[in-house]
C-alpha cells in the first residue's frame, strides 16, 4: 500500500533550487510550505513558480502552502555576543523608543501597547520559549519581571505576550497585503497564524474572496484550543503549530492539545497537519533521533492528515534525506493503525460538521458515511470520490479507509488542495454531463491507475453535475467486467 500520510515541506534557501525540488517531490514532498516571515513576497512568489515547474518535471500533483507570518512583536538588540539572563534575577520590561537597545536588566520591546498588555502573574516568553520571566508588577513606564528560566539571548528575539490581551488582530495589515500577492500568484492554501478565534479566520476568507485559496488555521494559542470547534468549523484545515503553542500554553499540556485538535479536525473534515520539530535534529544530523521518529509516529497514530517539515528541509543539510526518511516513518506507523477501529468510532459518533449545516453538506457527509461502510462490507478494492470542490472525498477521507481512495476532479487546483488530505490520490479528468458519465469515466481512471481490476467491485460517489445546490447523493458499487 502506497503511504497515507501526506508530507508537507518548507522551502527555503536549502531547498529552492529546481534540482533540489525535485529530489524532493520524488522522495514524498505531498505540498510545500511558503514561509512569509523570512524575506520579501516576490521571493515568495518566485518559489510558487519553481514549485509549479518541479511539479510538472516530475509529473506530480504538489500543493503550495503560503504561510502568513502574523502578529510578531521584537525586543530591541541585545549586545553583538548576546548576554545571559539568570534565573532568579530581576528584569525590567519597557517600551523601546527607537534608541534603546536590551541587556541584562532590561529588554525594550517593540510594541507601543506592551504595558497596557501585561499584569502582575502573566507569563512572558523570550526567543522560542526557553526563557520564560513572571510578571511582578506593572509601573507607569516599566513592568518588572522574574527570570524564571534563564538562557543566553542575542539578536532581537521575539517577545510572547498573553495572546488574549494582544491589541494585534489577526490577520495583521501586513498579513492581508502578502495574501493579495500570493492569491494573485496562485497558491492553493494560506495559513492564517495566531488564530483565536473564528473570526479571525473569517477575515482571512473575506480578504481572499469566494475564489480564494483553502484557509488553514494555525492553532498556536491557548484562545484558539478553548475554541476549536469553532475555529475549525470555520476553516478548511487547520495545523498544530506546536512551536508556537508550546509557548503560549503548559508545555505538558501540548501532546493532549495536540490529540484534540487531530480529533476535533477529522471529525469535521478538514485536514490536519501536524508541525513543528518534528525531525529538528535533521537540520544537522543525517539520522533523526529515536524520540523524533516515536514522535512522529505517534503522530500517524493520532491520526493526522499530514506531517510537516520546517527547517529540516527549509535550511537543513539534507532537505532529500529528511523527506524521506519522514516517509519512511510514516508507511511504517501505517502498517500499525488500526484502519477498522477508527472508521467504526467515527461512525458511532454523531458527524460534527453536520450539526447546523445546510442539505448538501449534511447529504454529503450521510452518504460518505455510507459509503465506507459498503466499501468495507463489499469488500471494495477501492473508493472514487468524484468532486468539484474536494469535499466530498475529504469526507469519505475521515474514515480513514484501508483501500485506495482516489478523487476524480476536473479541476487541477482541486487536485493540489487534495495533495494534503489523508489518503487521497487526486485524478484530474475531463468534465461530464451527466452522473453516468461521471462514473462511467472515473471506474475507467481506477482501472488504468492499476487499483481494480477485472471482477473488483469498487465504489462511487457522485452527485449531480447540473444541480444548483452540489451535493454528493449517490453511492454506487461498480462490478468491473
Amino acid at each position: 500500500m502506497e503511504r497515507r500520510t501526506k508530507i508537507v515541506a518548507t522551502i527555503g534557501p536549502a531547498s529552492e533550487d529546481p534540482a533540489t525540488l525535485r529530489r524532493m517531490i520524488a522522495a514524498g514532498m505531498d505540498m510545500a510550505r511558503l514561509s512569509l516571515a523570512h524575506g520579501p513576497v516576490d521571493e515568495t512568489i518566485d518559489r510558487i513558480r519553481r514549485v509549479r515547474k518541479a511539479a510538472e518535471d516530475e509529473g506530480r500533483t504538489v500543493g503550495i502552502l503560503a504561510d502568513l507570518p502574523g502578529p510578531k512583536v521584537r525586543a530591541a538588540a541585545f549586545p553583538e555576543k548576546g548576554v545571559y539572563l539568570n534565573e532568579g534575577d530581576e528584569i525590567e520590561l519597557v517600551v523601546a523608543n527607537g534608541q534603546s537597545g536590551s541587556d541584562w536588566r532590561r529588554i525594550a520591546v517593540d510594541d507601543p501597547d506592551l504595558l497596557a498588555q501585561i499584569g502582575a502573574g502573566d507569563r512572558v516568553a523570550i526567543g522560542d520559549g526557553g526563557i520564560a520571566l513572571h510578571v511582578e508588577a506593572v509601573h507607569g513606564d516599566r513592568a518588572v519581571a522574574l527570570i524564571t528560566t534563564g538562557g543566553r539571548v542575542r539578536g532581537r528575539p521575539g517577545v510572547t505576550v498573553p495572546a488574549a490581551r494582544s491589541s494585534i488582530r489577526t490577520p495583521t495589515a501586513a498579513d492581508l497585503r502578502m495574501l493579495d500577492a500570493v492569491c494573485a500568484a496562485g497558491t492553493d492554501a494560506v495559513a492564517i497564524s495566531f488564530v483565536r478565534s473564528a473570526a479571525d479566520v473569517e477575515r482571512a476568507r473575506a480578504a481572499a474572496g469566494p475564489d480564494g485559496p483553502m484557509i488553514v488555521a494555525k492553532i498556536e494559542t491557548q484562545e484558539a484550543v478553548d475554541a476549536v470547534e469553532e475555529v475549525i468549523s470555520a476553516s478548511d484545515g487547520v495545523m498544530v503549530a506546536r512551536g508556537d503553542l508550546g509557548i503560549r500554553c503548559a508545555p505538558e499540556d501540548v501532546p493532549h492539545y495536540q490529540k484534540q485538535i487531530i480529533r476535533t479536525g477529522v471529525a469535521y473534515a478538514r485536514p490536519v497537519i501536524t508541525a513543528t520539530q518534528m525531525l529538528e535534529t535533521m537540520i544537522q544530523a543525517p539520522v533523526p533521533t529515536r524520540a523524533e521518529v516515536s514522535d512522529v509516529a505517534n503522530a500517524v497514530f493520532d491520526g493526522s492528515s499530514a506531517l510537516m517539515l520546517s527547517g529540516e528541509t527549509a535550511i537543513g543539510k539534507d532537505p532529500v534525506n529528511a523527506v524521506r526518511t519522514m516517509a519512511r516513518i510514516a508507511k511504517r506507523a501505517e502498517r500499525e493503525f488500526d484502519y477498522e477501529r477508527w472508521g467504526r468510532n467515527l461512525e458511532s459518533q454523531k458527524v460534527a460538521e453536520t450539526r447546523g449545516a445546510p442539505a448538501p453538506v449534511r447529504i454529503t457527509a450521510a452518504i460518505s458515511a455510507a459509503a465506507w461502510r459498503a466499501a468495507t462490507d463489499a469488500q471494495a478494492a477501492a473508493i472514487i470520490a468524484c468532486t468539484n470542490s474536494g469535499a466530498t472525498a475529504r469526507a469519505i477521507s475521515r474514515f480513514r479507509p484501508k483501500i485506495p481512495l482516489l478523487a476524480a476532479t476536473p479541476y487541477a487546483r482541486t487536485a493540489r488542495q487534495l495533495s494534503v488530505a489523508w489518503g487521497i490520490t487526486p485524478l484530474v479528468v475531463k468534465p461530464q454531463k451527466s452522473t453516468d458519465e461521471i462514473v462511467w469515466f472515473a471506474v475507467e481512471a481506477a482501472v488504468e491507475l492499476g487499483v481494480a481490476r477485472t471482477n473488483d467491485v469498487v465504489a462511487v460517489l457522485v452527485g449531480n453535475p447540473v444541480d444548483p445546490e452540489p451535493a454528493t447523493d449517490v453511492l454506487r458499487l461498480v462490478r468491473i467486467y
